[in-house]
């Protein structure tokens, strides 16, 4: 992908701005931007007549390239005991391996360090926002992550919260801190007779927050296991800013309800009303949401071989990035058989990397250029009938 100076980002031709907005020492802004003709081009026809732009509610923003364009991700398909000291230090093991192959980014699987069942997330249950001493698992993906200057996608664990229990992922940045905490939103809860019945919500309570967090790799969307089934979410990550997002990518500084550029200061609201009548106005190629979706996951023997890699390929393929899974490594003597098979898939839908049942280490390279290739190819983002339905991020929605 194309390295754009900030400053250029959102330059259209001759489009200026006067605004006085109401705080002490008010001054006149004005912004005038060369063309961005290099990077957008009107549509008028998939504008005008389909409404591209109107079939996500608020529309897709803008957002800026990612900070690398290649890099190797480490799927660590590991092995689960009742142990869970051996598990931590199993996790550990693994994931030094990982980066000693030149893995910049390590994804765990769901339910690392703990049996997957109801009986056992009340026993293994942490609590992630007590600190390090609550919570051996996270602390020794904290001490990694610093350590060894590596992003991790912590799988998932059980957690233990104001009384109630969580299947939890963590996010850690390469100083150690945690980046995000995502919740399964969709929790598994399903009766296939003679085959598989589980009921999550016996035990676990759903989140109610998508995960969309910026890293050293990219903008990440994260969902855990039965969150892969809904296209929603992914198309929602695939549209949506980070959490932390600050307007970084023009050059500007938000503090407060304000952004300051040069001088100059403007109510954030009111910017984002500028953003939008950019997008409402203009087809943007500039990549928007996230680069890359990681689900950490225990698919079993029933629905692995019919659905597994079958999602992940239509996730990355109906939204245009990767997708990476992680599994726990099969073990047919516990009570939950596990169906492996950890997976990196690209943009146009096709397995770049996966291995069988056992554990396993795969590294793979993910090469973000190839986004902006395969959307070229194929523009369905400017495609979609925005005057025939709408895909609306309420949470998004709710916070303008």
């Amino acid at each position: 992908m194309r390295a754009f100076a900030s400053s250029s980002l959102i330059n259209l031709k001759s489009f200026t701005l006067h605004h006085t907005p109401t705080f002490k020492n008010p001054r006149s802004l004005s912004l005038s931007l060369p063309s961005l003709s290099p990077f957008i081009s009107p549509s008028p026809i998939m504008a005008a007549s389909f409404n591209s732009e109107r079939a996500r509610a608020p529309p897709a923003i803008p957002m800026p390239p990612p900070p690398l364009t290649k890099f190797k991700i480490g799927l660590c398909q590991l092995s689960v005991t009742p142990d869970k000291d051996r598990n931590i230090a199993h996790a550990r093991t693994a994931i030094q391996d990982a980066a000693s192959k030149g893995a910049q980014l390590v994804l765990l699987p769901e339910i690392w360090n703990s049996p997957y069942s109801n009986d056992s997330f009340p026993v293994y249950a942490e609590d992630i926002d007590a600190g390090a001493g609550a919570s051996p698992s996270t602390a020794m993906l904290s001490e990694l992550s610093r350590l060894l200057k590596i992003t991790i996608v912590g799988g998932s664990i059980p957690e233990r919260s104001g009384g109630r229990l969580y299947n939890t992922c963590c996010v850690f940045g390469t100083d150690g801190k945690l980046l995000a905490k995502h919740r399964k939103i969709h929790l598994f809860d399903i009766d296939i007779p003679g085959k598989i019945t589980f009921v999550e919500s016996k035990t676990l309570t759903a989140g109610e927050t998508p995960t969309i967090v910026d890293t050293e790799v990219g903008r990440i969307g994260i969902g855990i296991c039965y969150d892969i089934r809904f296209p929603e979410l992914a198309m929602i990550y695939a549209a949506r800013a980070s959490q932390s997002s600050n307007f970084d990518f023009l050059g500007v500084d938000r503090r407060g309800g304000f952004i300051y550029i040069g001088q100059h200061c403007l109510c954030i609201s009111h910017f984002r009303n500028i953003l939008k009548e950019i997008s409402n106005s203009y087809s943007l190629l500039l990549t928007s949401g996230a680069h890359l979706l990681c689900y950490p996951g225990a698919f079993n023997m029933t629905t692995g071989p019919l659905h597994w890699e079958l999602l992940q390929r239509s996730r990355a393929t109906d939204n245009q990035l990767y997708v990476a899974t992680c599994s726990p490594a099969r073990d047919t003597g516990s009570g939950y058989v596990a169906w492996g098979h950890s997976t990196l898939v690209g943009p146009f839908g096709e397995v770049l990397a996966t291995t069988e049942h056992e554990e396993a280490i795969i590294i793979a390279e993910i090469d973000y250029s190839i986004l902006e290739q395969r959307r070229t190819n194929l523009p369905v983002t400017k495609q979609r009938r925005g005057d025939l339905y709408q895909l609306v991020d309420f949470q998004r929605l709710n916070s303008q």
